[in-house]
């Protein structure tokens, strides 16, 4: 399956995004945490740590229509997921999804 770009979706939990602007633009994140309708809270387990996740307004994100199953499950659970497990599920994104579109340009 290959990640739909979408620009209409609402925000979820566990959710794959591309920075658009600010300082981290070019970097994967995954959304922990929605504020209201035009803010997110990101981290990526590495630079942005879940403890001190950054605050992006959604219209500078590019939303992709793939969410990590462990990163949901483990925030439903309990409320906080692990920074390796973010680490874990951007590389898989990256990994799996984003090298095999760039093979297939």
């Amino acid at each position: 399956m290959i990640p739909l770009v979408g620009s209409d979706t609402n925000p979820q939990h566990g959710q794959i995004v591309l920075i658009k602007s600010g300082s981290d633009a070019g970097q994967y994140a995954i959304i922990i945490r929605l504020l209201d309708e035009k803010y997110v809270m990101l981290a990526d387990g590495g630079r942005k740590k879940f403890d001190r996740p950054k605050k992006k307004n959604v219209q500078h994100l590019q939303f992709f229509n793939y969410i990590s199953p462990e990163v949901q499950t483990s925030l439903q659970e309990t409320g906080r997921v692990t920074n390796g497990k973010l680490r874990f599920a951007l590389a898989k994104y990256v990994n799996e999804f984003v090298y095999d579109m760039k093979k297939g340009e």
